[in-house]
């Protein structure tokens, strides 16, 4: 028996923030797009969907890829530990 919050057969990974940092939540594929929230240092994020943008620089390497995290909240994949340099989840519509 598994306890703790309840899961679909389907759940979606979730990815680790580089250790040590915290994160701005962005409302667009850039920095200069408004902040919206900040992940704490040891988040995990689900990735819905994966979009070009700006390129950051960040502990991952240097990218134009931003991830789709909730509606309308996006983060640089140079701060999230996909295990890849491109694409893990569909491109946003």
């Amino acid at each position: 028996m598994v306890m703790g919050s309840p899961t679909t057969a389907s759940a979606a990974a979730t990815y680790p923030i580089a250790p040590g940092y915290t994160v701005n939540v962005r409302s667009g594929p850039g920095t200069g797009y408004s902040i919206v929230r900040t992940l704490p240092v040891g988040s995990r994020v689900t990735i819905h969907c994966q979009r070009p943008g700006e390129t950051v620089s960040g502990p991952y390497g240097t990218t134009n890829l931003w991830d789709n995290i909730a509606n309308g909240q996006y983060v640089s994949d140079a701060y999230v530990n996909t295990g890849s340099d491109g694409y893990v989840a569909p491109r946003c519509a």
